[in-house]
């Protein structure tokens, strides 16, 4: 099962899709859309289980599209670690509308004001 410290918002509209946060994620827990794309037409990230908040995202997005927030207490998100569903689907949040995944939220279990800092 997948332990994590903390949990991200993306504001995925406002991504250009430059990955550099994919490289800069210490635990690799950010993964590009394949087909999925924003409004302006750029694929965004995508948070996986086992976020650390180490907020190396916000410290290099040059567009500014996280909020870092640190749970009071590890979450087990009850995944296997390979950032998989149980029935072997990537765990990525998306519906079956293709929507969602973008922004992964969890500031009423989490700690932090928002600021990413």
């Amino acid at each position: 099962m997948t332990v994590s410290l903390g949990t991200l918002v993306i504001d995925t509209e406002a991504c250009k899709g430059c990955e550099l946060c994919i490289e800069a994620c210490p635990p690799r827990v950010l993964r590009m859309t394949d087909d999925i794309v924003n409004e302006r037409g750029y694929r965004y990230p995508q948070l996986l289980p086992g976020c650390i908040a180490c907020k190396a995202c916000t410290a290099i997005c040059p567009d500014f599209v996280f909020q870092v927030y640190r749970y009071d207490e590890p979450q087990d998100d009850g995944r296997p670690a390979d950032g998989q569903d149980t029935d072997g689907r990537p765990a990525d949040g998306q519906g079956a509308d293709g929507q969602g995944g973008g922004d992964q939220g969890g500031g009423d279990q989490a700690t932090g004001d928002g600021s990413g800092a």
